[in-house]
């Protein structure tokens, strides 16, 4: 079915300009956790992000928020949960792995969209998006496995992979995953309820969730928040800004016009942005496993975009 509302931006375009301000985010945070727990940049991330935000959603929107009903109310709540433990998890992943496999587990999010648009949302997948997202799924997998394995003389050597299974590069890993379970929910809901809410009124109660969610979990785990060098405030301010509310409030934007499995494949784009960054700021050489795997999600999102945009 075509566009109900014709939007003046392409979405495919807003989706490109929230994969590339969300893939800063890994960079922001290795900077941050330098000098603070990262927990603590989760919290102050969205709690920054809420308070910019919060207050202009409920001068702008307040009688839009007041006649919502009990369902969507939990509903919203429930995707500021599932935001709040995205970023816990993932955030944390990134103290004991690398920017690429982080990035990469946490964004297998579109395999479990996929496998549940259609019983969750009703959504039927067209040929093309499966085809693009198993293309860019078998990417992925060979980024995330560039730390377990390498080219050498003799061919391909894996022999790092039972290191790869174990010890903090494993929990690392499981975390990012963990991350990519908590967003695929995000993202369900968010289609769910975005075609008949303000992209204003529900970034403004979904962030406020998660950023109260994230506070209680870093009080109760004895998290330090404040006593940090005013550079590490910088990087908070700039997550707040950048990733969250220009990347995932367009993301969020785009779920009004394209389906949750069609937005979910073309955030595969952010390993291969946020590898580049890695490359030219941390100076993370990708391996040749790394840019095989970044050519394969590149065509996975090629040909999952030859399907034009529907709204269900």
């Amino acid at each position: 079915m075509e566009f109900a509302h014709k939007p003046k931006v392409a979405p495919a375009l807003g989706l490109l300009f929230a994969i590339i301000m969300v893939s800063t985010s890994s960079i922001f945070i290795r900077f941050a956790q330098t000098g603070a727990p990262s927990l603590a940049i989760a919290a102050w991330r969205l709690a920054l992000a809420s308070l910019i935000l919060v207050p202009i959603a409920w001068v702008q929107k307040k009688e839009e928020i007041k006649r919502l009903n009990r369902k969507t109310i939990g509903l919203l709540i429930l995707s500021g949960i599932f935001l709040c433990l995205h970023f816990a998890s993932w955030i944390s992943s990134l103290e004991f792995t690398s920017v690429a496999s982080s990035v990469v587990l946490v964004t297998t999010s579109p395999l479990w969209v996929a496998i549940l648009s259609p019983i969750v949302l009703h959504e039927r997948l067209e040929k093309a998006v499966w085809t693009g997202l198993l293309v860019a799924i078998a990417g992925s997998i060979i980024m995330g496995g560039s730390d377990a394995c390498h080219f050498s003389a003799v061919g391909l050597d894996c022999s790092g992979f039972n290191t790869f299974l174990r010890g903090q590069a494993l929990w690392g890993n499981f975390l990012a995953l963990v991350g990519a379970w908590c967003v695929t929910g995000y993202l369900l809901i968010g289609r769910w309820v975005r075609p008949n809410i303000s992209l204003l009124a529900y970034t403004g109660i979904v962030y406020g969730v998660a950023a109260v969610g994230l506070l209680i979990i870093v009080i109760v785990s004895g998290t330090r928040l404040t006593g940090f060098s005013p550079e590490i405030y910088v990087w908070f301010l700039l997550l707040a800004l950048i990733p969250q509310l220009l990347g995932h409030s367009t993301y969020n934007w785009a779920l009004r016009y394209l389906s949750a499995a069609y937005v979910s494949v073309g955030t595969l784009g952010e390993p291969i942005a946020a590898s580049f960054l890695a490359f030219v700021i941390l100076k993370e050489t990708p391996t040749i496993l790394e840019i095989v795997g970044g050519g394969l999600i590149l065509l996975g999102i090629y040909l999952a975009a030859q399907v034009k945009p529907v709204r269900a």
